[in-house]
């Protein structure tokens, strides 16, 4: 599976101590993120990622894309909700795409440990269905 991480600045060290604890998992998918977050995520874990822009760059746009292309199959979103956001509509509008593709979406820590345990036992499989083309 392809899954993507995006973490405000606040929530960055949420998602490194996330991804530790979550490893094992992880390490058996293909992963993305926005630059620091991934440059964070990568140097903790070892884990490999395909970093793209910062999101003040374009990065959470890019992976945008690649949702509104069928490419990611699950994504990691930690939003700070009590920071103002200048990117605020990009955030939304990787939210929608998210909806309108069907793809599974945590914006927060419990959801997330939702997915992963439901990634390692398998009950995410059907994006496999959706997504055939992946290799």
């Amino acid at each position: 599976m392809n899954i993507a991480l995006v973490a405000h600045d606040s929530k960055k060290e949420l998602m490194v101590q996330f991804c530790i604890a979550y490893r094992g998992v992880l390490s058996k998918h293909r992963l993305c993120a926005t630059s620091t977050t991934g440059k964070l995520v990568s140097d903790a874990t070892g884990l490999p990622i395909q970093r793209f822009l910062s999101s003040a760059q374009g990065g959470d746009q890019q992976i945008s894309a690649r949702i509104a292309c069928n490419e990611i199959d699950l994504l990691l979103f930690f939003p700070d909700p009590n920071t103002s956001n200048t990117r605020e509509s990009n955030d939304l509008n990787m939210i929608r795409l998210c909806v309108v593709h069907n793809i599974p979406l945590a914006t927060n820590i419990a959801t997330a440990e939702v997915l992963i345990h439901g990634l390692e036992r398998g009950d995410l499989d059907w994006r496999n269905i959706v997504n055939p083309k992946r290799k």
